[in-house]
């Protein structure tokens, strides 16, 4: 029997492109006895909000552990995590949770490296692109992480918490980040990292010509697979 998935969301919709994404690859699975169980539990996405801006990570870890019990009594076997910005939180998170947790960050500096990237960009809000989430990890594989300019960051983070958080971006705000996307490829990037969930909203793919690292991509195939038991937990 494959294991229950729990996924703590943290923006709705983000949370949403993920329980969708491993919803479709669990319907790829030939024999639906195999199929895992999907279960999803999301505190109010302001009180996340306020505590990465006050830089209170210790909230921040706590709400992802309250979420991780929520799914462990609801027969969820391990989480999953489809939020760039609260990674961050994730080792005070892990601290007392009754469930173990796929590392999504993790999963994306494998695949860079796999893909012997040595220079790749990044996209996000202020709080991932200024932060530690990404430049850790990829430092310690010796990848140079590029991010865009701080007006060029300042934009896309307003169009992620003005637009995409709501399901709905605006073709010149898609515009917009495709040309930071193209900036950052002139510069010498091999590849680009979604770095918020809800990034795929704000793309048109065919307009670039950078390959794209999907953060929340890998995480649904990596708990549909360890879910199956065909992968180990990061």
């Amino acid at each position: 029997m494959a294991k229950h998935i729990g996924i703590v969301g943290v923006s709705p919709e983000g949370s949403s492109i993920c329980y969708r994404t491993i919803g479709r690859r669990s319907s790829e699975i030939p024999d639906p006895a195999q199929r895992p169980a999907i279960t999803l539990h999301n505190l109010p996405f302001s009180s996340y909000v306020e505590a990465i801006k006050a830089d209170d990570w210790p909230t921040v870890g706590a709400m992802l552990r309250d979420s991780a019990t929520v799914l462990q009594k609801a027969g969820a076997d391990f989480c999953v995590l489809p939020d760039n910005a609260t990674h961050h939180a994730l080792q005070l998170a892990e601290a007392g949770s009754p469930l173990p947790f796929i590392n999504m960050i993790g999963l994306v500096a494998d695949a860079i490296e796999a893909n012997q990237c040595k220079h790749v960009g990044l996209i996000g809000t202020k709080y991932v692109t200024f932060g530690s989430t990404y430049q850790t990890m990829l430092g310690l594989r010796k990848i140079k992480l590029h991010v865009p300019d701080e007006a060029d960051a300042i934009a896309i983070d307003r169009i992620i918490f003005g637009e995409a958080i709501y399901g709905r971006v605006r073709p010149e705000s898609i515009e917009l980040v495709n040309g930071v996307v193209e900036k950052l490829a002139s510069k010498g990037c091999e590849a680009m990292i979604l770095g918020a969930s809800e990034a795929t909203n704000m793309l048109n793919p065919r307009q670039l010509r950078l390959p794209l690292f999907d953060p929340v991509e890998l995480l649904a195939e990596a708990a549909v697979a360890h879910a199956t038991q065909t992968a180990e937990v990061a």
